[in-house]
């Protein structure tokens, strides 16, 4: 069974959406892409560790399995669900769409106070990257993108790209793990915020598609050539199996 961590709460009807929450969080703090992650969850002991029953506990995996976080597997239990590559890379494409279009208005309707404070809180951040744990800076690389979507003063456009990083937090955490890409990662954050400064939408658009987009091409390459070893490998130990029991 996958090893959530959870702490104890205290139930009532105004507590339901936390725990959602609390699960949904948790979930997505998974490094749920990692082959030997077990995926399945336990009711049982989500209960025994927020301290309540588990009729909550249905309701809110209930929720995640809309969300499509979860599956609900009748007779078999419950499991995170782990995206398909075609699945992220069209994540990943609809994800650089809906930023390119927020980056065009946010350099055309963002206040001055508005983009300081986004250079802000990207130096604070890039300063620290190479030190700060992967999953700090992924989740700040999050942030950043979130925040460039509600500069674009479009709540569509915002509330449609959250429901793609629910589901992208744990591929964004692999992803920036290889191949060195903080360190691109912020350097192209530091171009975007330079465009988005100078009030340059079409740039502004074309490089936050770009620095999206590097993330597809990635994926796409990288994951393939590991899912093709990973078959490979499957296949060479099945036929050293049949070659061992035809010798014996």
């Amino acid at each position: 069974m996958v090893d959530v961590d959870l702490k104890p709460v205290v139930i009532n009807f105004t507590l339901k959406d936390h725990i959602y929450e609390v699960l949904r969080d948790s979930i997505q703090a998974l490094d749920i892409y990692d082959s030997e992650q077990d995926l399945r969850l336990d009711e049982r002991k989500l209960a025994e560790q927020l301290g309540i029953s588990r009729t909550p506990i249905r309701e809110a995996l209930a929720r995640l399995a809309q969300d499509g976080l979860v599956e609900i597997l009748p007779r078999k239990g419950v499991f995170i669900h782990r995206k398909s590559l075609k699945e992220i890379l069209e994540m990943v494409v609809t994800w650089a769409a809906l930023e390119s279009m927020a980056a065009h208005m946010a350099a055309r309707l963002a206040s001055d106070a508005d983009l300081a404070a986004l250079r802000k809180f990207a130096m604070t951040h890039s300063e620290t990257a190479k030190k700060a744990e992967l999953g700090e800076y992924s989740d700040t690389n999050i942030k950043f993108h979130q925040s460039i979507l509600e500069l674009s003063g479009c709540e569509l456009l915002k509330t449609t790209a959250d429901g793609l990083f629910m589901h992208m937090n744990a591929v964004r955490r692999r992803a920036l793990g290889e191949n060195n890409r903080v360190s691109r990662s912020v350097a192209d954050h530091m171009e975007i915020i330079e465009a988005l400064e100078a009030r340059d939408s079409e740039l502004a658009s074309r490089l936050v598609r770009e620095h999206t987009m590097r993330l597809h091409d990635h994926i796409n390459e990288r994951w393939t050539r590991l899912e093709n070893l990973a078959t490979q490998k499957k296949l060479d130990q099945a036929n050293l199996n049949l070659s061992l029991k035809d010798g014996r």
